[in-house]
């Protein structure tokens, strides 16, 4: 027999008489009186087939089947069932918060995660168990994200595009970290296949966002900066392709070779690559020259670095970059700081072999070609106005060793892969300072 009992405090519990003739209890809480009484009247059952050892009949055996985990857990406590073997579910929440732990990127790339995992939350909700998503909802989402007009997340950031959707190649981005994420979790053993795999990402290139910095602008941009310090800061991006504010804020006086006229750049971005791609050298135009005296006089007493505000991590470049675009009289033109470096590496170019102009940039012709080099209204008119045959013309006995800018453009992609196993051809001096 088993007794029901009420608490003061309106709980409920159950007592019976073990096998071992001991007093066993179990705690219902705050439960409806008919709950209850069901409740006991089951006690009663499976503590008198437990010492008849007899197996519980079609209609108690579908209540233990039913029974929620946690109220079938307080049978088991009290002997009257074995346990269940729980499966471990894992949720979204879960792999996003392994993942995270393990990886090891830099700042930049984790916050660009956390905007792609904050779109999976979003469609399917953070404790959605991992093992239940599948192929065709991956296939869903990828439309959610293409066809949404508004942000995930906390921060709800107003997009640029003209119909609020993501760019194709935000969406891109977005995929590929998707796919990662779900591979690691088929790794470790908590799904068997990726239901990401089958989605194609596309390119990450954006050319809507492309836009050419030419000299004037530049150089009324460098004249509203309040200081030395600003105009390091646009110089080393337009003049020299230095990626802002990574290797703009790294960069020390003592990478600054006066007499040689180049700049030894470390870059945080791809020194995980090693050899070549964590320290590359990059020349100092006369422009860049003028801009990098001027600072180095003004620098205090005692200071490496060549733009300290660049170092710091709480500083907003971005916002305060905008206003002096706004003081120059000239409109902000999209990625500031990286289509300074585009319109760097465009000029360059135009003048020099491709090979070259992609080391000094740090990456391959194949990503210069995809990312970089821009189509300016100037190409253009050349070929209309002739100036490029004038130029062909004047300099017929050498055409077959140098290459114009179409056929380099060409060549980056053709000789990409080569191009990466190729080693430097550096100025005398070099080897000698590395």
């Amino acid at each position: 027999m088993a007794s029901l009992s009420h608490d003061r405090n309106g709980t409920k519990r159950i007592q019976f008489i073990g096998g071992a003739g001991d007093r066993r209890t179990i705690r219902l809480g705050k439960v409806p009186t008919k709950v209850a009484d069901t409740w006991k009247r089951r006690v009663e059952e499976l503590a008198a087939n437990l010492i008849g050892g007899v197996a519980a009949d079609a209609d108690l055996a579908a209540w233990l089947r039913d029974l929620p985990d946690e109220s079938h857990e307080k049978l088991s406590r009290a002997g009257l069932v074995v346990a269940r073997i729980r499966e471990d579910v894992r949720a979204l929440e879960d792999l996003v918060a392994a993942f995270t732990d393990r990886a090891t990127v830099k700042q930049s790339t984790a916050v660009n995660y956390v905007q792609t995992f904050d779109s999976l939350r979003s469609f399917y909700g953070a404790d959605h168990p991992v093992a239940a998503i599948t192929a065709e909802s991956a296939a869903e989402w990828k439309k959610t994200i293409t066809t949404a007009t508004e942000g995930e997340g906390r921060r709800k950031k107003k997009r640029s595009t003209a119909d609020g959707r993501l760019a194709p190649a935000t969406v891109s981005k977005r995929v590929k970290t998707a796919k990662q994420l779900f591979a690691q979790g088929v790794a470790w053993g908590w799904l068997t296949t990726n239901p990401f795999r089958a989605l194609t990402a596309g390119s990450q290139a954006n050319p809507a966002r492309a836009a050419y910095v030419d000299i004037p602008t530049t150089t009324a941009v460098l004249e509203a900066s309040p200081g030395p310090e600003w105009r390091l800061v646009v110089g080393l991006a337009r003049f020299a392709g230095l990626r802002c504010p990574s290797e703009v804020g790294g960069l020390t006086w003592g990478d600054v070779d006066w007499d040689r006229g180049w700049l030894t750049v470390r870059s945080p971005k791809t020194e995980h690559h090693g050899h070549d791609h964590a320290v590359r050298f990059v020349p100092i135009s006369p422009r860049l020259r003028a801009i990098l005296a001027d600072g180095f006089d003004a620098a205090p007493s005692g200071e490496s670095l060549v733009v300290p505000m660049a170092a710091s991590t709480g500083a907003n470049l971005r916002t305060m970059f905008e206003r002096i675009i706004v003081r120059a009289g000239c409109k902000p033109w999209p990625r500031l700081f990286q289509n300074l470096r585009a319109s760097c590496e465009t000029d360059w170019a135009t003048r020099r072999p491709a090979h070259a102009v992609a080391k000094w940039l740090g990456h391959s012709p194949r990503i210069a070609q995809a990312h970089y080099l821009i189509t300016t209204d100037a190409h253009f008119q050349a070929v209309i106005d002739g100036t490029d045959e004038a130029g062909e013309r004047g300099a017929e006995s050498g055409a077959r060793a140098a290459q114009n800018p179409a056929q380099q453009a060409s060549a980056m992609i053709r000789n990409a892969t080569q191009d990466e196993s190729e080693k430097e051809v550096i100025p005398v001096g070099y080897a000698t300072s590395l």
